[in-house]
């Protein structure tokens, strides 16, 4: 049997436990099947007394995952610090620059400095692992960097935020509001004392950047994103969507236009018999459309220490199986040099028309008023019923009507001037929601 594959692993959080413990309960497991055993040598973290659910004793510490990652006795270096720049940029560079293969769960890095780092791995013969930097446990990244090399990709979209996915079934299935759902993913742990990066979808805006570039061989630009979040959605638009056949979802959209590459994030209706719609709790899925393959949808755990861990333990046995031997696998799939800069698709049409609740005052003429105004911003309707709430709200108070409008296929632009119109008109009781069908 070959020589050890000897880790520094940075970052014992949840993440780095539940790892150490999966290559310990899985050693002779690993070593079977990738030619090599996997020891863990050196470790770093913040607080060296901090107790962990794992067992670090007989391995090196050190107080900077920096002077880690330069550590001559370390063949691959895990990542686990998290953010975009600091400690955990400092060191992957430095691991980097000392000729260690690399392994990270940080999406923030990727999206910002992805590019940069998979030049650095490649000129260095290196590999830079990060399959669970984008939906947990689901093998997304070794799909689209590998298995499906010779599809031409026309879209990939997904739900790659498990806290949002969670607070919109919770208010589905039991009729609660957004305020609710939320405190209870707090108090589970499914969402953050601030829970800002997850709600207001930048979480997944950083995922989709990263599978952007892989699908479409882009450089990352993870600040040419469109980003909405699910904070505004009430129980009135859950209830509503669900009468005309729908879900709604906050998804990722990815997609390859005559104008270039068109990234979002934003809440969604989906139809109900849609795969993606039965992705329910905590769960992730992606969703390739593919010339060859045709429509590929992996759904899975995508967050939690565990399905993360499995993630970074097959990237770490990637790395075992190939050694000795040059590296050649493209960290984002295309060789960096080549990856081309990133179009932005200028502002159309959106394919599936948009889905929109009014709550107007109750007043002759209203509803004649808002075809008019709708119609002189050319956006034509497919449907206009007054709907009922279910429940009296803060935005939809008693005295005013429910309205839902389902519009054929027009852009965000041309229904926010109409909303400008309507709102003169003095029809409107509240904030109008407007949300994108995807078919």
């Amino acid at each position: 049997m070959s020589e050890p594959l000897r880790l520094g692993i940075a970052g014992l959080g949840t993440v780095g436990a539940s790892l150490v413990r999966v290559l310990k309960e899985k050693h002779n497991f690993l070593a079977a099947r990738c030619g090599r055993p996997i020891e863990v040598v050196a470790v770093s973290a913040r607080d060296r007394k901090r107790k962990r659910d794992c067992d670090i004793s007989g391995m090196r510490w050190y107080d900077d995952p920096v002077e880690l990652a330069a550590d001559s006795e370390v063949d691959v270096f895990v990542e686990l610090i998290g953010g975009d720049d600091g400690p955990a940029d400092e060191s992957v560079r430095r691991a980097l620059e000392s000729g260690k293969h690399v392994v990270t769960a940080n999406k923030a890095l990727l999206a910002r400095h992805g590019v940069e780092l998979a030049e650095m791995a490649e000129e260095k013969g290196l590999l830079l692992n990060f399959e669970a930097a984008v939906a947990g446990g689901i093998p997304i990244i070794k799909a689209m960097r590998e298995t499906l090399t010779a599809n031409t990709i026309t879209r990939v979209f997904g739900i790659l935020n498990g806290t949002c996915n969670y607070i919109l079934t919770r208010m589905e299935l039991e009729g609660l509001g957004y305020q609710e759902c939320l405190a209870d993913a707090q108090r589970l742990g499914y969402a953050e004392a601030d829970p800002t990066f997850d709600v207001e979808g930048y979480d997944t805006a950083h995922k989709l950047a990263i599978l952007t570039s892989l699908a479409f061989g882009t450089q990352i630009a993870s600040d040419k994103i469109y980003v909405e979040g699910i904070s505004n959605i009430t129980p009135a638009d859950i209830q509503a969507a669900a009468d005309l056949g729908y879900r709604i979802k906050l998804l990722g959209v990815a997609q390859k236009t005559d104008t270039g590459i068109e990234q979002r994030v934003h809440p969604t209706l989906v139809p109900v018999d849609a795969p993606i719609a039965q992705i329910h709790g905590v769960t992730n899925a992606v969703a390739i459309d593919g010339d060859i393959v045709g429509q590929l949808v992996l759904s899975g755990p995508g967050a939690g220490g565990m399905a993360t861990a499995s993630a970074v333990a097959g990237d770490i046995a990637d790395i075992a199986k190939s050694l000795p031997g040059p590296q050649t696998v493209p960290s984002l799939g295309t060789p960096a040099e080549k990856l081309q800069p990133y179009e932005q698709a200028r502002m159309r049409a959106h394919e599936g028309g948009y889905f929109i609740r009014l709550s107007l005052n109750d007043r002759a003429g209203a509803f004649a008023s808002i075809a008019s105004r709708m119609a002189e911003q050319d956006i034509s309707l497919q449907s206009i019923v007054q709907h009922r709430t279910g429940q009296e709200t803060d935005d939809s108070p008693e005295t005013a009507q429910p309205v839902i409008l389902v519009t054929h296929r027009t852009t965000e632009s041309a229904i926010r001037a109409a909303f400008e119109k309507i709102g003169a008109d003095g029809h409107l009781a509240a904030k109008p929601q407007m949300i994108r069908i995807e078919q």
